[in-house]
């Protein structure tokens, strides 16, 4: 079942577009949400959110159109954003104390055993708090609301990889419940290949892809030697060309015709997927 679903997401701001942005987030799984900078990940989310009003399209959370319910979508969707900074001087439980008010559902017993499961003092000041001590922070307030949908725009960015490896061992046990979700935005691709579930990739506002993590991968080869014919080039994506040869990437329903012009091939990862992708 669908907790989130967008539809034909269109907005247009002039220079940049949203083209009708779809796809669809399942309960219980992890979408990571890829793209470059300005690729329109962040205006989606916003969208979600209602933040940001669509020119056409639908979106709906647990079946209600986000525009009609404002306030429900913001009562039961959790939000976490990397880099944003509380008020250094303040203690947990006072920011705490003020994002409650704006919950309903609000649960301060929930609320303290999240912070005796991440090991966060609710005394402590947010100036003495590490970066990957935040995060957690901030996932302590967007669980405590009865939030099943988990919006992550760049959580993980800045933190070292020891602390990140450590965030997303707590997205996976979130998910293992079967009702938790999560639409995880990132750069980070070596984070989603940890624990997204689907990917969803857009492109200058347009989705490129929307599937499982495997089926994804296993789209793409990476190529370079043999005899490339002007045929062959033509199926090139995102190809480097160098003294020694090149190197490119290829769909994998093209992979035995370069296997049979004496190419090698082999499997490429997220990450380059959306190097090669990016550089076409």
């Amino acid at each position: 079942m669908s907790i989130l679903k967008i539809d034909g997401l269109c907005k247009s701001f002039g220079t940049f577009a949203l083209d009708n942005v779809s796809f669809c987030v399942e309960e219980g799984t992890v979408m990571g949400f890829i793209g470059r900078n300005g690729a329109g990940k962040t205006t989606t989310l916003k969208a979600v959110l209602g933040l940001v009003h669509p020119d056409a399209g639908v979106v709906e959370f647990t079946g209600k159109a986000v525009k009609d319910n404002e306030l429900f979508v913001k009562q039961n969707i959790g939000v976490v954003l990397g880099g944003v900074d509380y008020y250094p001087t303040y203690k947990i439980k006072t920011i705490a104390k003020v994002t409650a008010k704006f919950y309903d559902n609000w649960d301060w017993a929930l609320f303290d055993s999240y912070l005796e499961k991440f090991n966060l003092d609710k005394n402590k000041r947010i100036k003495d708090l590490s970066a990957g001590m935040k995060v957690k922070f901030a996932l302590a307030m967007a669980l405590s609301h009865g939030a099943k949908l988990l919006l992550l725009d760049e959580p993980t960015s800045g933190l070292d990889p020891v602390s990140r490896d450590e965030i997303i061992g707590i997205f996976i046990d979130l998910i293992a419940d079967g009702q938790h979700s999560i639409l995880f935005s990132t750069h980070i691709i070596s984070d989603l290949e940890k624990c997204a579930d689907y990917i969803t990739y857009i492109q200058d506002g347009r989705i490129i892809e929307s599937t499982d993590k495997e089926s994804f991968a296993e789209e793409y080869r990476v190529v370079s030697g043999g005899v490339l014919t002007p045929e062959l080039e033509k199926k090139l994506i995102g190809v480097r060309k160098n003294s020694f040869g090149y190197e490119a990437m290829i769909k994998a329903e093209d992979e035995a015709d370069f296997v049979s012009a004496g190419a090698n091939t082999q499997r490429i990862g997220l990450e380059d997927i959306m190097i090669h992708l990016e550089r076409e």
